[in-house]
C-alpha cells in the first residue's frame, strides 16, 4: 500500500511547482449532484485560470522527443483503446495538454484511467463528463456554454487546468491535489487508486 501521508518532500509524478501561489478558499463541490452551483460558491481564482486557458486556440505541437513516449504508452493503452490510430491521437492530446499545464503526462494518464477508462463519452451519476470527468457547471461559470466536454481536446484542457491548480494549491503534494480534484478532500482512497495505476502501468 502506498504511503500517502505528507512527508515534507515533493511527490512522485509532478513537475516543480511555481512559488507564490495565492491561497484561496476551496469551496467547489465537484461531486455535487446538481450542476446548478451558485457563483459565490465557485473558487474565483480557479475560475479565472480556466477562463484564461480554455480560450486559447488549440494549436500546440508535439515535441520531437515525445515520439518514444507515445510508442511506449501506446502499448499499455492498447487494452483500453484497441485502435492504434485512435490511441496515438489521444496520447498526443494528453501529452500536449499535460505538458502545457505543467503536469506529468503519466499522472494524467492514471487519472483518466480511474475516471473514465479512456472513454470520452463517460458520464458519472453526478453529471461529470468525458475523459477527465469534468463537471459541466464550469462551462456556465466561464460563459462558454457551447463547449463540448465530450470533445477530448476541450475535456483535457479543463481537466489538466483544474488538476494543476489544485497541485499548486497543495504546494506540490499530489495526494491532496488528487483528493481535491475528486471532491473527496481529507480522504485518500481516490489518490491511492490513481497512484497505484500510475505505479503499475504508466510511470
Amino acid at each position: 500500500m502506498l504511503a500517502l501521508a505528507k512527508q515534507g518532500k515533493p511527490p512522485l509524478g509532478c513537475l516543480p511547482v511555481r512559488s507564490g501561489v495565492r491561497a484561496a478558499l476551496f469551496v467547489v463541490l465537484l461531486l455535487c449532484f446538481s450542476i446548478e452551483v451558485r457563483a459565490e460558491k465557485v473558487d474565483q481564482e480557479l475560475l479565472a485560470l480556466l477562463r484564461q486557458t480554455v480560450g486559447v486556440a488549440d494549436s500546440f505541437e508535439d515535441r520531437y522527443d515525445a515520439e518514444v513516449w507515445l510508442l511506449a504508452k501506446s502499448t499499455v493503452l492498447a487494452k483500453m483503446v484497441p485502435s492504434k490510430s485512435k490511441r496515438l491521437a489521444l496520447l498526443r492530446k494528453i501529452h500536449r495538454e499535460a505538458t502545457r499545464a505543467g503536469l506529468r503526462p503519466e499522472i494524467v494518464l492514471a487519472v483518466i484511467e480511474i475516471e473514465s477508462r479512456f472513454d470520452p463519452y463517460a458520464v458519472s451519476r453526478a453529471g461529470a463528463q468525458g475523459l477527465m470527468q469534468v463537471m459541466p457547471f464550469w462551462k456556465n461559470e466561464l460563459g462558454r456554454a457551447s463547449d463540448n466536454l465530450i470533445d477530448p481536446d476541450v475535456n483535457l484542457r479543463y481537466g489538466c487546468t483544474i488538476l494543476k491548480y489544485y497541485l499548486d494549491k497543495e504546494s506540490g503534494h499530489l495526494p491532496d491535489a488528487l483528493a481535491r480534484y475528486n471532491g473527496s478532500y481529507g480522504e485518500y482512497w481516490y489518490p491511492e487508486r490513481v497512484l497505484l495505476a500510475w505505479e503499475r502501468r504508466w510511470r
